[in-house]
């Protein structure tokens, strides 16, 4: 038993699988080649995900003497897939003459301010954890993600991705679910999974505008901008203000996600289809957020951080039951005001019912 309720740590991908079977598919072999290669090193990495939650996760102690300071390393595996890799960053290090080591390393210190100011946590699991990262990793690797222990990039084919360190909501996302699986540790299936990565897109998405000095009505509410190579028709990898609309792509297809129940797709794929169907869960974040204005790491992201670590969400939390705890944190922190009527009204939105 842990910290978090005994947390079973999630291999998660900023890409979703169904991106890279669309590209395993193409007759171009410059475009089908990595994502076969990035789909089977993925496969391998889940599958070490659920052996370490049955042997137990290694125990990682904070730093001795750390307080609200990060702690990060940065490694390189030399486009081999061995990890940690060759350390070439620590805490402190001046910048060197790697732009994705500089980048790597300034992602992780952005997550870790906007964390630690905004919401006064201490890291993503709130003691200080080290933020560990690889770059360069594999070759084409056309994916990057957060194996339950630390952070890894690849360089992207260059054909349909770029290098995964350039968005930093990226960086961001991947983080979050760190902070998921250390306190309310969604299922990643169905809804709960959707919600698992709902999370991860929130606040990676609060982590760039926090980052960028952007108000809700400045942002682009885009994750994975920069990321598409200019071959590529779109802008990102997923659209919080449009779910649905971030690429439409003659080799990528059209973007699957849905913006309201109505549209709710049921699929066993993808772990039953959690990278597309965070596309509800996200959509109502950003009709709360850019209802209330300002910044929305403030009012609207604390409610939802409330939510994710205030130990009533369950494992196994549906969008209903998510909806409902934000509903009910709003009235806690703010009363009858304009928040609890933004909350309650993004859900209505998008059609999740409420109590």
């Amino acid at each position: 038993m842990t910290a978090n309720r005994g947390f079973e740590p999630t291999f998660c991908t900023i890409v979703p699988p169904h991106v890279l079977d669309t590209l395993a598919r193409s007759e171009d072999p410059a475009l089908a080649g990595p994502a076969r290669r990035t789909l089977e090193r993925d496969a391998l990495e889940r599958t070490h995900r659920r052996l370490t939650t049955v042997l137990g996760a290694p125990t990682v102690a904070p730093p001795k003497g750390a307080v609200d300071q990060p702690n990060r390393t940065i490694y390189d595996a030399k486009h081999k897939q061995e990890l940690p890799g060759k350390k070439v960053r620590g805490e402190g290090d001046k910048p060197g003459k790697d732009a994705t080591v500089n980048r790597a390393y300034a992602g992780l210190g952005a997550t870790f301010d906007l964390f630690l100011k905004a919401y006064e946590r201490n890291s993503i699991n709130g003691e200080g954890l080290p933020l560990n990262a690889t770059v360069h990793f594999g070759e084409e690797y056309n994916n990057a993600f957060w194996d339950g222990e630390q952070m890894v990039f690849g360089d992207g084919d260059g054909e349909i991705f770029l290098d995964f360190t350039i968005p930093v909501d990226v960086i961001g996302h991947e983080l979050a679910h760190g902070v998921t699986q250390y306190t309310a540790n969604l299922t990643y299936f169905g809804q709960p999974g959707a919600l698992n990565e709902s999370m991860s897109d929130v606040f990676g998405a609060l982590i760039k505008q926090y980052t960028l000095g952007q108000t809700a009505a400045e942002a682009d509410w885009l994750i994975g901008a920069g990321l598409l190579a200019p071959r590529v028709t779109g802008k990102g990898l997923r659209s919080m203000k449009e779910p649905g609309s971030a690429y439409d792509d003659d080799v990528l297809g059209k973007d699957p996600q849905p913006a309201t129940m109505d549209d709710y797709v049921q699929t066993g794929r993808d772990n039953g289809g959690v990278h597309i169907n965070s596309g509800i869960p996200n959509h109502a974040f950003y009709l709360a957020a850019t209802t209330l204005g300002g910044n929305a790491w403030e009012r609207a992201g604390q409610i939802w951080y409330d939510v994710l670590t205030g130990g009533e969400l369950d494992s196994k939390a549906t969008f209903t039951d998510f909806a409902n705890l934000t509903i009910a944190q709003a009235r806690t922190a703010y009363g009858e005001g304009e928040e609890l009527q933004a909350v309650a009204k993004a859900w209505e939105r998008v059609g999740v019912p409420t109590a």
